[in-house]
C-alpha cells in the first residue's frame, strides 16, 4: 500500500490545537464510497414539494444570516475587519468572510476554521433549534484547499492504475475527505472508502471492484 502525503497550506502563527464542537454524531460533511451521493430533496413537480423546497430554501438562508450575525460579533471582539456573504449554495447555507490579515482564523491546516464553523453552527442550532449543514470559509481556503486536494486525488489515482495497489492518504478533516471523494468517485476505474477514526481518520483509494 503506498502512502501519499498532502500538500499543506500556509500555517498561520497561531499553532493552538483547537477541538471541534459537534452538534450531532455524524459529521455531515464527509463522503464514504458507499454514501457518496447526498440525499436530495424529493424531486417531484405538485404544487406542495414545491412550496416545501420554497421554505426550505427560506430556512437555509435564514441559517446563513443567523451565521453571519455571529461571525461578525466575533469579528468585532478579534479586533478583526473583513466583509461577510451569507448565502445559500448546493443546498447548504454558507457564510464567506474576505478581508486581510485573516490567517488566524484559518490556522494550522485549517484547524481554527474548523472549531469557528462548528461554533458557528452551534449559535445557528441555537436560535432555530434544527442542526446546521452551514458551510464557513474564511479567506478563500476552502476553495484553494479544493484544488491542492484535487490535485492530490488525482496523482492518487493515478498510481493505482499504474500499480493496482491501494493508495492511502494523510488523515485528513472531513471537509477535506469529502473533496477527495468527490474527485475520485467522478473517474473511472477506482473507488475511494474512508477508515480510522477522528482525527486520525483517512481516505484509502484502490481499484474498483
Amino acid at each position: 500500500m503506498t502512502e501519499t502525503s498532502i500538500p499543506r497550506a500556509e500555517q498561520s502563527l497561531d499553532e493552538e490545537e483547537t477541538a471541534t464542537l459537534a452538534v450531532d454524531g455524524d459529521d455531515a460533511d464527509d463522503t464514504d464510497a458507499d454514501d457518496a451521493d447526498d440525499t436530495e430533496a424529493d424531486d417531484s413537480t405538485t404544487a406542495g414539494t414545491r412550496a416545501k423546497k420554497a421554505v426550505g430554501e427560506g430556512d437555509l438562508f435564514r441559517q446563513s444570516e443567523i451565521a453571519a450575525d455571529y461571525v461578525e460579533g466575533l469579528l468585532d471582539i478579534l479586533d478583526y475587519d473583513g466583509d461577510i456573504d451569507e448565502l445559500v449554495s448546493a443546498g447548504r447555507p454558507m457564510v464567506e468572510v474576505v478581508g486581510e490579515r485573516l490567517q488566524n482564523l484559518v490556522g494550522q491546516r485549517g484547524a481554527t476554521l474548523e472549531a469557528l464553523q462548528e461554533l458557528t453552527r452551534l449559535a445557528v442550532f441555537r436560535q432555530t433549534g434544527t442542526p446546521s449543514r452551514l458551510l464557513l470559509d474564511v479567506g478563500g481556503y476552502r476553495a484553494n484547499r479544493r484544488k491542492e486536494l484535487a490535485a492530490v486525488a488525482k496523482n492518487a489515482v493515478e498510481k493505482v492504475k499504474e500499480y493496482g495497489e491501494p493508495v492511502r492518504l494523510e488523515a485528513m478533516s472531513a471537509f477535506e475527505r469529502k473533496c477527495v471523494h468527490d474527485v475520485v468517485n467522478a473517474m473511472s476505474g477506482v473507488a475511494s472508502e474512508s477508515e480510522g477514526v477522528e482525527p486520525n481518520r483517512r481516505i484509502v483509494v484502490r481499484p474498483a471492484d
